[in-house]
């Protein structure tokens, strides 16, 4: 495939073989993500490679997916503002300003910018990938876990590694209702409007489950409404208690 064939056919994958990234591979991809634009260029973000068989196991724990043990490469992407605010004190000229709701939402930005930019180039070389939101299942643990100090946060994991799997193509909200020109536009009946992509969605097997199909689209999405996790509605609290002013 094309670079353009392969971007379209993104896949979230869970399973890889048992075998590692190749090193100069590896570098590259992580090169690739160091070039990802970034608010301001102050780079406020950094990331963690999880290469301790034991801490990976925990991470898995707080994300309830066992697979994450498993993969051959975890990378935690964290807003960093810990780094500049240092370099601001070590220059006697730290203001709140290096910890307020701006700068953190900066950092959140540039990590999810380069996060994005490694799993595209991984997949271009043949790799597979998977976004993990599941370590803000217990951010307080995530940030226990990695020694996170104040004014950093967790924001997303990336595993990835050489497919062991080759799941559907799962579909996506028709573009009219998702891509607007020049002003937002509200729809009074999206179960009408959506009751094809729900047709769709019916048919697609969870990679979380490969012999079972998913729930239609907008059943999905009451689904999440009434499972909430009380730890994840107190994400404001817990970055807060990172020191940030949000």
């Amino acid at each position: 495939m094309n670079p353009i064939e392969t971007l379209l056919d993104h896949k979230t994958i869970r399973e890889f073989k048992p075998e590692p990234v190749p090193a100069e591979l590896l570098q590259t991809l992580i090169d690739v993500s160091k070039r990802t634009a970034s608010s301001q260029g102050l780079q406020a973000y950094s990331v963690i490679r999880i290469t301790d068989p034991e801490l990976k196991s925990a991470i898995s724990k707080v994300a309830s997916q066992e697979y994450i043990a498993r993969m051959p490469e975890l990378f935690i992407f964290i807003v960093d503002a810990y780094r500049n605010y240092c370099i601001g004190e070590e220059q006697h000229n730290a203001t709140d300003v290096a910890y307020g709701g701006d700068t953190f939402f900066q950092g959140w930005t540039d990590a999810c910018l380069a996060a994005q930019n490694l799993v595209a180039a991984a997949e271009l070389n043949g790799l597979g990938t998977v976004f993990l939101g599941s370590i803000l299942n217990d951010a307080p643990k995530t940030i226990e876990l990695l020694g996170l100090p104040k004014y950093t946060f967790p924001v997303v994991g990336v595993g990835f590694g050489v497919p062991n799997v080759e799941p559907q193509l799962k579909p996506r909200i028709p573009t009219e209702y998702t891509l607007f020109e020049n002003k937002y536009v509200a729809h009074e009946d999206y179960m009408e409007l959506l009751k094809d992509y729900d047709a769709e969605m019916a048919e697609y097997y969870d990679t979380r489950n490969m012999n079972r199909k998913v729930d239609c689209f907008t059943k999905q999405v009451v689904t999440r409404f009434n499972n909430r996790r009380d730890v994840r509605e107190q994400i404001g609290d817990q970055i807060r208690a990172q020191g940030f002013t949000i």
